[in-house]
């Protein structure tokens, strides 16, 4: 007996087989609880961190001051600094080195030194001169606050000069700026070093969770799992291949932004090693622990999403990290990201070592520590 095609639905389009697709489909949905949740949580993320976190005119930057004249005429200029919206003081230094050594840091984004002389080169119209110095890393950190500059001789002193001292034809003083570590304000110099954040985030991240979670899918892990291999014997050889991804990575990215953008080099390099070594170490770590909680490849990706997009746009890559509100830079401080991009700016721009950078350094190695040791927990959960 020959066997019958099998029979079509026959006629046009049918509303109730469209409904059950379609109540099949939005059970389908609710039962994958991580897709539902990302696509209610992702919109609410975005509007929260673009609405309210992200600032491109940065304010109340932090500065750092040191006065040798205590006469009322510094008094009103700092008064004047203060009331510009632009500068916060935030520390009044005893001395030069103690400016350099704050600005160099990271501490502060100005340095203001007000001379011993400064009143009397007012009063005697002697071509008096404060000197700011700007932390020109991130041109568009700086810009705003260095623009407001232009206004502080003519507003500073007006109450101060009147009657005999009164000089309505010329500016009292005049404002020296030096934008240090990037004179010429080029965005590449910050942007270029922040790339190499952004791009081992988004390749070892991504890479070890869709990797790991792809031999759960195909069942190639069950046999990994019966060998007598301990998890962090796993671990060391499933990950060891990524690092020297890595390391070829972060060697091809050092490479191409001295060659193509001219980025300076100016030193810091074990510093930069211990820290990119840190970061790598730490980003596979993450995309382990991520292939121990995702059941599928997309559920992979989409936690690699959910890490990737504040570390792009709360870590001061993209947007300049002092502009952001308290909150938000207390949640980027505890993305890795925000301090691996103070070590490489550091090191490249600034020339810092370790003693400089050992806080950022810390704050790497303890996110190893930690992440390395929640995916060691939840791969023996996996196991048992």
């Amino acid at each position: 007996m020959s066997r019958q095609p099998s029979e079509r639905p026959s006629g046009g389009l049918s509303i109730n087989r469209i409904v059950a697709v379609l109540i099949k489909e939005f059970i389908q949905l609710t039962r994958d609880r991580l897709t539902y949740a990302m696509i209610l949580v992702m919109p609410i993320a975005q509007l929260m961190l673009f609405g309210y976190a992200i600032n491109g005119d940065p304010r109340d930057l932090p500065t750092a001051v040191y006065v040798q004249d205590q006469g009322p005429m510094a008094r009103s200029t700092l008064a004047a600094l203060a009331n510009s919206g632009y500068f916060r003081i935030v520390r009044q230094a005893t001395s030069p080195a103690e400016l350099d050594d704050a600005i160099a840091r990271g501490q502060v984004q100005f340095a203001l030194t007000i001379p011993a002389d400064f009143s009397r080169r007012v009063v005697r119209g002697d071509g008096a001169q404060i000197l700011v110095e700007a932390d020109a890393t991130d041109p568009a950190a700086t810009g705003g606050a260095i623009a407001a500059l232009a206004n502080l001789p003519q507003v500073a002193l007006t109450r101060d000069l009147v009657g005999a001292v009164a000089r309505p034809a010329a500016p009292p003083f005049e404002v020296i700026v030096h934008r240090r570590y990037n004179p010429e304000a080029i965005t590449a110099y910050n942007i270029v070093p922040g790339l190499l954040g952004v791009i081992l985030s988004m390749t070892l991240v991504m890479m070890t969770a869709l990797g790991v979670t792809r031999e759960y899918e195909r069942g190639t892990m069950e046999s990994l799992l019966a060998t007598p291999a301990r998890p962090i014997e796993v671990m060391i050889g499933k990950l060891t291949p990524y690092v020297v991804v890595g390391l070829i990575q972060t060697v091809v990215i050092l490479t191409l932004a001295r060659a193509l953008f001219a980025v300076p080099m100016a030193g810091g390099w074990l510093a930069l090693s211990l820290g990119v070594t840190l970061f790598i170490i730490g980003s596979l770590s993450l995309g382990f622990l991520i292939s121990t909680l995702a059941r599928t490849q997309l559920q992979a990706m989409q936690m690699s999403f959910f890490y990737i997009m504040p570390s792009i746009l709360l870590s001061g890559f993209m947007f300049p990290f002092r502009g952001m509100p308290a909150w938000a830079q207390a949640i980027g401080g505890v993305i890795p990201v925000t301090h691996f991009l103070r070590v490489v700016r550091g090191a490249m721009l600034k020339g810092l070592g370790l003693a400089e950078m050992w806080t950022s350094l810390s704050a790497l190695g303890l996110f190893v520590v930690a992440i390395t040791g929640l995916a060691m927990a939840r791969y023996r959960t996996t196991l048992d």
